[in-house]
């Protein structure tokens, strides 16, 4: 079956969300007079955003006996957007499954407008024909509505599409329950029994998957 569409995630695949946060980071340790290890300890206990930011500034709080007050901490996370990153070679594929005429969309959990912030930072909003963000349709990865959605929001088939994202469960196996293929980019979590239909070693392997347009063949 040939391939019309690619929808892929943001965090941890279009969107370098590691090297964000990396800089975000120093920013916020070294104007608020954090103690040395914060950072990476946030990085650990959030589980590449896995874990509620409101779980785990107050347990950071706590652990390193912070004179701030939670809540302004937490305030301070959606600035983190401002940093915000492409993943590399991102435009460069982008731009070349335009070029073939493939049809492009991000399919996200997270907050809209932070959401959209940080496709906005990384350049990318010109770049896409769709972008779905969990809190805006009131659905979440890994609910198979989601996805059925991104592709009639498309107009195009699972059996016409591939879906390209870091996380086992959100991106290889709940795409897959609606009968879309699956590529794996591995910059979080390792599979844990899931079965990707491709692995990426980076961004560039999605211009090679089975079943995309040739270049040069733009419909």
């Amino acid at each position: 079956m040939s391939i019309v569409a690619i929808l892929f995630d943001l965090d941890g695949t279009l969107h370098d969300r590691a090297v964000t946060l990396r800089a975000w980071l120093a920013g916020h340790v070294r104007q608020l007079g954090l103690p040395g290890g914060y950072a990476a300890r946030f990085l650990a206990l959030e589980d590449h955003g896995y874990r509620p930011k409101a779980e785990v500034i107050p347990q950071l709080v706590q652990e390193f006996g912070l004179p701030h007050d939670p809540r302004t901490l937490l305030d301070t996370y959606a600035g983190h957007v401002q940093h915000a990153v492409p993943m590399a070679h991102a435009h460069d594929v982008l731009r070349a499954l335009r070029a073939r005429g493939v049809r492009v969309g991000i399919v996200t959990n997270g907050w809209e407008d932070l959401q959209r912030t940080c496709v906005d930072v990384c350049g990318l909003t010109g770049l896409i024909d769709d972008l779905v963000i969990s809190k805006a349709v009131g659905l979440s990865k890994p609910d198979p509505a989601i996805y059925r959605l991104a592709l009639r929001r498309l107009g195009v088939r699972a059996d016409q599409a591939w879906f390209v994202g870091d996380s086992p469960r959100n991106d290889i196996a709940g795409p897959q329950a609606v009968g879309l293929r699956a590529a794996w980019l591995p910059t979080t979590h390792p599979l844990r029994g899931e079965v990707p239909d491709a692995t990426l070693r980076d961004l560039r392997g999605v211009l090679s998957l089975p079943g995309l347009p040739v270049p040069g063949s733009g419909r």
